[in-house]
C-alpha cells in the first residue's frame, strides 16, 4: 500500500509551487494536489499497490494529554503572509471529494492524526505487503524497524532511510520536536509558548544516553520529560481504542466506483485530468 500523509503532502506541494500565496484559487490547488496524487500512484503502484489517503482529524488525542502540543504553530502562521485558512479550506474540501468520489481508501478517525493512521496500518499489515509512506515527516523513520517499509520525501524528492530506526526514535524522544511544540526531555512543558530557553543537551551525552535505558541515567524530572515525549512521538503509543477504529475502518472500507471520476472532473472544471482518468 502507498500511505499518503495528506496534509503534509498537500502543504509541501502548495508551498513548493506557489512561493507567495496571497489568495488561494481552489480549483488550481485541487488540480495541483490531484496531479500530485496521480504522480505518486504512477510512480509506486506496481511495487506497492494502491493509494491509502491518511488524514488528520480536527483534534488530536495528543492535545488532551499535552495542552501545548502544536500550540506554537498558530502563532508562527499568523506572522507570515500565507493564506493558511484558505489552504486548509481547500484541503478539507478536497478530502470530502476524495471520500465521496475517488476509488481509494480515505482514512480519517476522530482524534487521530495521519501519523497514528500510518503507524497503525504499518504495524498491522507490513508482514503481508510492501508499504511506501509518502511524507517528508522524519517521525516515520521509526517505522523502518519493520521490514517491507519505505519512505519517500516529497520535498527532498528521494527515499528517506534510517540505518538505526530504534536509535533514531530514542534520539527523537530526547531532542523533542520544535515543529510540534514538543520540548527536549530536559525542558519544561511550556518552553515553546513562553520566553523560556530550551535546556541544552550535549552531543556526547546524547550519544551515550541513546544506548541506555532511561532509568539508568534519568533523575525524576528527566524521567518525566522522557515519558512525556515518548508518549507524544513513539507511534506505538497511539491509544488502543483509536488503533482499533483505524483498523476497523480500513478493513471495512467501501470503495467508490471509478466511473464516478468523469463527472467529478467535468463538474469541477478539471478537464486536463480527464485524459489521465485511467491512471487514477
Amino acid at each position: 500500500m502507498i500511505l499518503i500523509d495528506l496534509n503534509q503532502v498537500c502543504i509541501a506541494n502548495i508551498l513548493q509551487e506557489i512561493k507567495q500565496i496571497k489568495k488561494i484559487e481552489p480549483l488550481l490547488v485541487k488540480h495541483m494536489i490531484l496531479s500530485t496524487l496521480l504522480f505518486y500512484r504512477r510512480k509506486f503502484k506496481d511495487q506497492y499497490g494502491d493509494l491509502v489517503i491518511c488524514c488528520d482529524s480536527k483534534r488530536s488525542w495528543r492535545k488532551d494529554i499535552f495542552p501545548f502540543y502544536k500550540a506554537n504553530r498558530k502563532s508562527n502562521r499568523q506572522k507570515d503572509e500565507i493564506d493558511w485558512n484558505g489552504i486548509f479550506e481547500v484541503i478539507n474540501s478536497l478530502t470530502d471529494d476524495l471520500v465521496k468520489q475517488f476509488p481509494y481508501a480515505v482514512i480519517q478517525v476522530d482524534q487521530a492524526e495521519a501519523d497514528d493512521i500510518i503507524g497503525t496500518l504499518v504495524k498491522n499489515y507490513y508482514r503481508d505487503q510492501k508499504i511506501m509512506i509518502v511524507s517528508s515527516d522524519k517521525d516515520f523513520l521509526q517505522l523502518q524497524k519493520y521490514f517491507n517499509v519505505d519512505q519517500y520525501s516529497p520535498t527532498q524528492k528521494k527515499l528517506l532511510q534510517s540505518k538505526d530506526p530504534n536509535g533514531y526514535l530514542r534520539e527523537h524522544i530526547m531532542k523533542g520536536d520544535r515543529g510540534d511544540g514538543v520540548p527536549n526531555f530536559l525542558s519544561d512543558d511550556d518552553t515553546f509558548v513562553t520566553d523560556k530557553r530550551s535546556k541544552k543537551i550535549l552531543k556526547t551525552k546524547l550519544e551515550a544516553w541513546k544506548t541506555l535505558d532511561p532509568i539508568e541515567f534519568c533523575d525524576e524530572k528527566m524521567l518525566r520529560g522522557w515519558k512525556r515525549n515518548e508518549q507524544l512521538v513513539d507511534l506505538t503509543h497511539t491509544p488502543i481504542d483509536i488503533k482499533q477504529k483505524i483498523v476497523d475502518k480500513f478493513d471495512t472500507y467501501e470503495y467508490n466506483r471509478r466511473d464516478k471520476l468523469l463527472n467529478y472532473f467535468i463538474q469541477n472544471k478539471l478537464r486536463n485530468l480527464i485524459e489521465h482518468i485511467g491512471d487514477f
